[in-house]
């Protein structure tokens, strides 16, 4: 294996003055780990000598060192964005649209070597990776090609402004702050970052701490796309670095993370009153009503609450089975997930827990609950093996819990049994979060049960099907935040609305004037009446 990871930046002045990385030559295209021991626990990012170091959480093998981004070079980041982003609108849909499209070209042809850097620094399997590659590239192709539709100038009318053309316009802000998660380090970020690439925006990205090497491939897999501007920064640090985007002057910032990291930023933004778009944790819970393919929704619910090791905000934590099923059900899902398989070799289902201090809230999530009663039927506290815990599953858990009421974000399920799909989706219904959410039912009554889910998205004898589709958006409500990603209504969040109303003749009923003619007031209460004096 290649001894050295490139992490040049390529074309692009700026990023090499403002992310100077060690263990930076190439081999052969690909991109490798630099075999240095860590000196700290695997995962656990670091700063030395002013500069944030990865590791890989299991090994604790360096992936690669980045300048971190102090407050001052941050704002320089925005300030030299800002004309990138003039050059970059004045484009129009087609020069844009022509430019993202050899992101995505080049994109698609590197999925194999992304994918390994996401599994080297993440963790995650390689196949895991590679489908969060190529999901990626829909949603950013999707936007390039339907920018121009969504965001198009659209004429309308007014009766009684007939006088006027009413144009409605979406503008983009400027310059957007990204901040991604280490989750899913290129499908979350590219989300954000492709819509407003694609309205007209340039982007100053802030990566996770625990996955800047992948930030920085991302950056420099635009740079070599697009050399003309700097588009596309991304800029490398702890919290601070992330609080200084937030208060740097950007447009909008959006924000994937956690709910506290998420009301910090908030906060932040409300200095200089920033508009957010903040995608929070959730809470997502599967409902198995009496009348359910019970096999089906077993194996859906294993992977959808185990997958990258739980560690999704849309994963299912919580199952409320009706009672006829809810035997056979938890049968199956316990024989599902007997058979996921953590590690880090090629056949490895899950990968480990890549932010070491999650373990820590897994152990006393689960902990908790069985001090309360709770009984597990697959997994428990010897499941939990840093970096990796196995997958778990608990029945009998009081609603007191704390894994009831916070987010678990691991490979761990509580499963409920109810009377029926009523009763699941009231319980389904008691957290603060409302993220996502899955019904399964073989009669209409599940769509019927999918609208009052109090969720953002839901899907019905599925999991997390609203993610991959591409003109869907993606977000939630309460402490799962605001704003959507992808889709149609994912370009409109990076844009702006802009009103223009232009006279071509003079008018007819004049009343916008103190020298109006006697007997307009009258004339527009006439025609008011005409209009709308029907609905009686």
């Amino acid at each position: 294996m290649p001894s050295t990871i490139n992490v040049k930046r390529r074309g692009i002045i700026l990023l090499a003055m403002m992310a100077a990385r060690t263990h930076t030559s190439q081999r052969s295209g690909i991109w490798q780990t630099a075999h240095v021991a860590s000196p700290r626990p695997p995962g656990v990012p670091f700063v030395e000598n002013n500069c944030l170091v990865s590791t890989n959480p299991i090994t604790g093998v360096e992936v690669g060192r980045f300048q971190v981004a102090t407050p001052q070079l941050v704002a320089r980041a925005v300030d030299l964005a800002r004309p990138a982003a003039a050059w970059w609108a004045e484009l129009g849909f087609s020069g844009r649209r022509q430019r993202l499209a050899r992101v995505v070209s080049l994109l698609t042809h590197r999925t194999g070597e992304l994918a390994a850097l996401i599994h080297e620094e993440n963790g995650k399997p390689v196949g895991d990776a590679t489908l969060e590659v190529v999901g990626a590239v829909q949603h950013l192709a999707w936007s390039i090609r339907n920018a121009r539709r969504v965001l198009r100038t659209r004429r309308s009318w007014a009766a009684l402004r007939m006088e006027h053309t009413l144009s409605i316009e979406h503008q983009p802000y400027g310059v957007v702050g990204v901040i991604g998660p280490w989750n899913y380090p290129v499908f979350t970020p590219l989300g954000s970052i492709g819509s407003a690439l694609a309205a007209g925006n340039a982007v100053v990205f802030k990566p996770s701490e625990y996955t800047p090497a992948v930030g920085a491939y991302l950056a420099d897999l635009f740079a070599q796309a697009i050399p003309d501007w700097p588009v596309l920064t991304a800029v490398h640090g702890l919290g601070e670095t992330g609080a200084a985007l937030c208060r740097s002057g950007v447009g909008k910032i959006a924000f994937t993370g956690s709910t506290a990291t998420g009301r910090l930023v908030l906060a932040a933004c409300a200095d200089t009153l920033t508009p957010t778009l903040l995608e929070c944790g959730g809470k997502d819970a599967m409902i198995v009503a009496g009348d359910a393919d019970v096999e089906a929704a077993a194996e859906a619910c294993c992977w959808g609450s185990m997958t990258n090791a739980g560690q999704a905000c849309v994963g299912i934590e919580r199952a409320y089975v009706a009672d006829p099923v809810f035997d056979a059900f938890l049968a199956a899902l316990v024989r599902n997930a007997a058979a996921v398989r953590a590690g880090f070799a090629e056949e490895a289902d899950i990968g480990p827990i890549t932010m070491p201090a999650q373990i820590d809230i897994i152990r006393s999530q689960v902990t908790d609950a069985l001090s309360r009663g709770a009984r597990a039927v697959a997994g428990g506290p010897e499941a939990i093996q840093p970096p990796f815990v196995l997958p778990t599953v608990l029945v009998d858990v009081p609603d007191d819990a704390t894994i009831m009421q916070e987010e678990t974000f691991g490979p761990v399920l509580t499963v409920h049994r109810v009377r029926d799909a009523e009763e699941g989706l009231r319980r389904s219904n008691s957290t603060a979060y409302g993220l996502g959410g899955s019904v399964f039912s073989r009669s209409s009554h599940g769509m019927v049960i999918a609208r009052r889910m109090r969720s953002g998205m839901t899907a019905v004898n599925g999991v997390m099907s609203f993610v991959g589709s591409s003109p869907l958006p993606f977000g939630g409500i309460g402490r799962s935040g605001s704003g959507r990603v992808h889709g149609a209504a994912g370009l409109r969040e990076f844009s702006w609305t802009k009103v223009i109303t232009r006279r071509r003749f003079r008018s007819l009923i004049v009343t916008e004037s103190f020298g109006r003619p006697p007997g307009s007031v009258r004339w527009a209460d006439r025609c008011s009446r005409l209009l709308h004096g029907r609905g009686r």
